[in-house]
């Protein structure tokens, strides 16, 4: 049985399909809170601009369940774990069986103690909502027709992408974010200095150090130095936190999510746990590669074989329209860490920043903003765990590529990616895939995204997968042309 049919569990059910296509060795009960078929949340920033309609953002059919022999239960909820009995209750009081558990519950928007954004009964507020689901990115864009003022509450990576968004349909946005700069996690303070520079110029008010200390229905959001930031609608993107509950009153282990081993198995070895929900030393929460990545492992061991998960190589990417930013490993050091080399280029005034951390010949952190070359080639070093080139600057400056077992100054050109370089980070998918299912038929990026789920991450490697396509194609059409041509 799987709780929760979200990203990670839908996934999961994927991969279990997809290893056991007949349902021989594995019969799945899904249970999934909302309506709603699973969908990309990663892609919503485009919902709630109004660049993809719902539709679009599903990772399943209507139909593929029932075609695959999955049973989902949708809007429903397990509210109670029966581990002695290996049973779960359902919201509607529904008692059903399990051999096996898997926790794929997500994780649920956090509301901020900010007084007023609540009611006594601790929903939101009038004018007040949340973004993280498909219903929030309706009640969002519901609040804002008209070209109504909009404040955000929080800096990280789901508020910007709701204000980018936001500010893509046509309304007056200000981000107010507690911390002296943008992404503070991901980012060191001068990425997040030149990202919040790069917002403002394309319409995104950005105040920083400032809190929110009340709501005031109609006018805003009073700020705890006494400034009113004037809003018709508050949304509010300040976190996550793991879905726990039922894990938690189960008596299973959890500590800031729950806890698992390398097979995804919790303190109850009938229960497993991926996706946001879960905690693995290996790796962080809120990215969808990570939670994929659980589901084969799981996936795997659940057919027969065993997979064991040991954590993801996490690079996160902001989603936001006109902003190309990418981050990974180690983006705190300083430049005078005696035990790495710190290269950094800055130049706000083009809305570019790069940031390189080698430690031990490898590239060990990185950020990349306004520089997608340089984010492609430290993204493959990272992934494949290559000895950087001697000549660092070359690779900050995006002119050095891994190729074969070396380096090469490439320029992106994909016929100098090896084979094994992974072009979708989201699903794992390596040139190799995207040439072999080019090659079975898969001629454009809807056939090839298809047959490899290569862009439906993301899809940040779009135009990367549609170079590949491109130089398959022109291969084939001089190779054609030099055999017509040859002699006999």
């Amino acid at each position: 049985m799987i709780a929760g049919y979200g990203m990670a569990g839908a996934r999961l059910a994927e991969e279990i399909r997809r290893r056991d296509p007949a349902g021989e060795r594995v019969a799945i009960v899904a249970i999934g809170d909302e309506p709603h078929p699973p969908y990309n949340r990663v892609l919503l920033s485009n919902v709630l601009a109004g660049a993809m309609s719902a539709e679009s953002v599903r990772l399943q059919e209507e139909g593929w369940a029932v075609a695959h022999g999955v049973e989902v239960r949708r809007g429903r909820e397990v509210v109670s774990i029966d581990r002695d009995g290996r049973r779960v209750t359902l919201d509607d009081g529904t008692l059903i069986g399990y051999d096996v558990l898997v926790l794929a519950t997500g994780a649920r928007a956090w509301v901020p103690p900010v007084e007023g954004l609540t009611g006594d009964d601790g929903e939101l507020a009038p004018g007040v909502a949340t973004f993280r689901t498909l219903d929030d990115c309706a009640a969002i864009a519901a609040g804002a027709r008209g070209g109504v003022r909009v404040a955000v509450l929080g800096g990280g990576l789901l508020g910007l992408e709701a204000a980018r968004g936001l500010a893509a349909r046509g309304n007056a946005v200000t981000v107010v974010h507690p911390r002296a700069h943008l992404m503070e996690r991901q980012l060191d303070d001068g990425a997040g200095q030149v990202l919040a520079q790069v917002l403002r110029g394309l319409g995104v008010r950005v105040l920083l150090n400032s809190r929110a200390a009340r709501y005031l229905p109609g006018d805003g959001l009073k700020l705890d130095d006494g400034r009113l930031v004037e809003a018709d609608l508050v949304v509010v993107a300040a976190g996550v936190r793991p879905q726990t509950a039922q894990a938690w009153v189960a008596g299973l282990d959890v500590e800031g999510g729950v806890l698992v081993d390398d097979d995804l198995r919790t303190s109850d070895p009938f229960i497993h746990a991926i996706g946001d929900c879960a905690r693995h030393p290996g790796t962080v929460p809120g990215l969808v590669q990570p939670a994929w990545e659980q589901a084969a492992a799981l996936a795997a061991l659940l057919t027969g074989s065993r997979s064991p998960y040991r954590g993801t190589k996490v690079v996160t990417r902001l989603k936001a329209s006109g902003v190309d930013l990418a981050a990974l490993g180690d983006v705190h050091a300083a430049p005078d860490d005696p035990r790495a080399e710190v290269l950094w280029l800055s130049e706000p005034s083009r809305g570019r920043y790069a940031k390189l951390v080698v430690r031990d010949e490898r590239v060990a952190g990185a950020i990349a903003l306004g520089v997608p070359d340089a984010a492609a080639a430290i993204t493959q070093f990272y992934d494949r765990g290559l000895p950087v080139p001697p000549d660092r600057l070359a690779l900050l400056l995006g002119r050095a590529m891994p190729y074969g077992e070396g380096a090469a100054s490439d320029g992106g050109n994909p016929a100098g990616l090896s084979g094994t370089s992974v072009v979708c980070r989201c699903n794992a998918v390596s040139k190799d895939t995207l040439v072999a299912a080019w090659r079975s038929g898969a001629r454009d990026l809807t056939a090839l995204a298809s047959a490899t789920r290569a862009t439906t991450g993301c899809g940040t490697c779009t135009d990367t997968v549609c170079g590949i396509a491109r130089w398959l194609a022109q291969s084939e059409k001089a190779q054609a042309a030099g055999t017509a041509h040859a002699p006999s």
